[in-house]
């Protein structure tokens, strides 16, 4: 391993949260449940944005091929299984059957943050990756669905 883009992802996620949960439990004895978790929030996000415009650059570019071909991080060691329903120039449209993110913060006693940890990250790294594309999501297996819905567009700009 070389650098920190060399650890999977799931690892990063396990070791960041055995950290910052005690962390975060023990600013909100001080702060208050709400504010420290708004605190964390606000830093997990920035630095998933920055995740995001990084990934663009190792992957040398921001396109929907950019993207699928720069995700194995995410997957590495089956972290995660993805059904891809559609991908062009302009829609990835993906579902998460597996998740062994939620698997491990659930085992860690950790599941009422996993999102915060991992799923919350999702729409600021595609925004970093690429401020065009907009990004829904109505589900998580984090929050007990069955599966993930990723739909993410990019509008084109025609006029050029």
């Amino acid at each position: 391993m070389e650098d920190i883009n060399d650890v999977p992802v799931l690892l990063r996620r396990e070791i960041e949260a055995r950290i910052t949960a005690p962390l975060i439990e023990a600013y909100a004895k001080e702060l208050g449940r709400e504010k420290a978790v708004g605190i964390a929030t606000e830093v997990i996000t920035r630095l998933a944005e920055e995740n995001g415009a990084e990934l663009a650059k190792r992957c040398g570019g921001n396109s929907f091929e950019h993207l699928a071909g720069g995700m194995g991080q995410w997957s590495a060691g089956g972290a995660i299984e993805r059904d891809v329903l559609e991908r062009d120039e302009t829609k990835y449209n993906y579902n998460i059957v597996k998740c062994k993110y939620a698997e491990m913060y659930r085992e860690l006693g950790l599941a009422d943050m996993g999102a915060l940890f991992s799923c919350g990250r999702d729409g600021k790294l595609f925004g970093g990756f690429n401020p065009d594309i907009k990004f829904e999501r109505t589900q998580t297996i984090m929050e007990g669905a069955e599966y993930c819905d990723f739909r993410l567009s990019l509008e084109r700009d025609d006029k050029n």
